[in-house]
């Protein structure tokens, strides 16, 4: 009687969801109209340009920001640095907007405003051509690829239905063996609800990167809320759901802030957050999020991978892996299995109707590659923790090859490479209540 009174708590807690239009976080394949207020056009008419920094000084991670832009501490940086982004500006009437040092590339980066009616690509190709300049882009913009599930679950089994991807990644077998202990997961997203009790315990740290213009909602923000579920809830809790890494680290680096129809990062935030999730040695890095190319989050990510970190990026859904974070040479690029199948170089897990986290202790279904690459990213935290130097390489090639009949990965065959003697026959699952009052 109580399984039948949790489930039917819960088709009726979907049904009001839905009706009020809360049950995820629509997001980057359609964009929806700005918000009233959202700095559209200003970031239109942004650039970064970044110099070689020379190592006189040399903090973590460190940048200095004008009022709406602040969110670090200040950091001066060489004064040669300094006196070439001086030139820079001056010489092209560039207003500096923020500054910031990426000591692991050695350059100092600007985010500069034009002049009105100033022409951004002949500014970018002429700095392309200046000899001091090491890099010159524009200021691009990034969405979260999670949307909104359907109005019915299409399961028949309680636990199933509640837990469709955790089953279809066969979780419950990998989790046998490994649990990510140890791990630390980068998730580079919106904030996180780290009052959820499904997360108790699982926040290592958590730092802002986004103007504060744009403060976070204090119960947390949805789709970074619905990645760190699929990625990390507790498990044995009694409540909700389970992470398909339920003992690994969160570092929650707020890059990303909702707008209408979704969310939205820049290049100024990503960089920023993957920084910090570098300077913090992260295992694994989690871009549920895409774009266009961007050279500079293309630098920093290869730096990333090449420390030792294993990225993870969600693919635009009918683009393939391209643009960033996809198209990066060594990111683990995901698709949704529901969706379409996966790239040569791609991975695909559940995307559709998945069963995650929202905001103020809440569940709620989301669908998008988003959610196949939290998968994904809990994948490799189970494999890391049985093999903490284990490359980005190994980790897309087992996973690739575990793919079953409809691509989506399976994380326990994966992790025989691992422990040869793991069962990765599927159980079925128990029937047990998730849900209480």
């Amino acid at each position: 009687m109580k399984l039948l009174r949790a489930w039917t708590l819960l088709r009726a807690a979907r049904w009001l969801a839905a009706a009020a239009g809360v049950l995820a976080l629509s997001a980057c394949a359609t964009v929806g109209a700005p918000e009233r207020g959202a700095p559209e056009a200003d970031e239109a008419d942004m650039v970064i340009v970044a110099v070689s920094e020379a190592p006189e000084i040399q903090p973590a991670v460190a940048s200095s920001l004008r009022p709406r832009y602040l969110s670090a501490p200040g950091y001066a940086g060489s004064s040669r640095a300094e006196a070439l982004s001086a030139d820079i500006a001056k010489e092209h009437g560039l207003q500096e907007q923020a500054f910031w040092s990426i000591t692991s590339l050695q350059l100092r980066c600007m985010l500069y405003r034009l002049p009105r009616g100033a022409d951004r690509r002949a500014l970018l190709q002429h700095l392309a051509r200046d000899p001091r300049v090491q890099l010159a882009q524009p200021l691009n913009d990034f969405h979260t690829l999670a949307g909104e599930a359907g109005a019915e679950p299409r399961y028949d089994d309680p636990y199933i239905g509640l837990q469709r991807g955790f089953a279809a990644v066969n979780a419950a077998q990998a989790q046998r063996w490994s649990r990510g202990d140890g791990v630390r997961v980068a998730l580079i997203d919106t904030a996180v609800d780290t009052g959820h009790p499904d997360l108790e315990g699982r926040i290592a740290s958590q730092r802002n990167f986004v103007a504060a213009d744009r403060p976070p909602a204090a119960g947390g923000e949805q789709h970074g809320t619905e990645m760190a579920g699929v990625i990390a809830a507790a498990a044995n809790n009694r409540i909700g759901i389970v992470g398909v890494a339920p003992q690994a680290q969160l570092l929650a680096y707020r890059a990303c802030w909702p707008v209408s129809g979704g969310a939205r990062c820049n290049s100024f935030t990503l960089a920023q957050a993957l920084g910090a999730a570098i300077a913090a040695g992260s295992d694994v890095i989690n871009l549920s999020l895409g774009g266009p190319p961007d050279p500079l989050l293309q630098k920093l990510t290869e730096y990333a991978i090449q420390r030792g970190s294993i990225v993870v990026g969600a693919m635009l859904p009918g683009a393939g892996a391209q643009g960033f974070p996809a198209g990066v040479p060594g990111v683990l690029a995901v698709a949704s299995s529901d969706d379409a199948p996966a790239t040569p170089r791609g991975l695909a897990a559940p995307g559709r109707e998945i069963l995650t986290l929202t905001p103020g202790g809440h569940y709620g279904y989301a669908s998008g590659s988003s959610l196949a690459a939290a998968h994904v990213s809990g994948a490799v935290a189970l494999l890391r923790a049985l093999d903490p130097g284990l490359r980005a390489d190994m980790a897309q090639a087992w996973l690739m090859q575990s793919a079953s009949s409809d691509s989506s990965i399976d994380i326990c065959s994966a992790l025989r490479h691992l422990r040869p003697t793991a069962d990765c026959s599927k159980p079925r699952m128990q029937r047990t209540t998730l849900l209480r009052e």
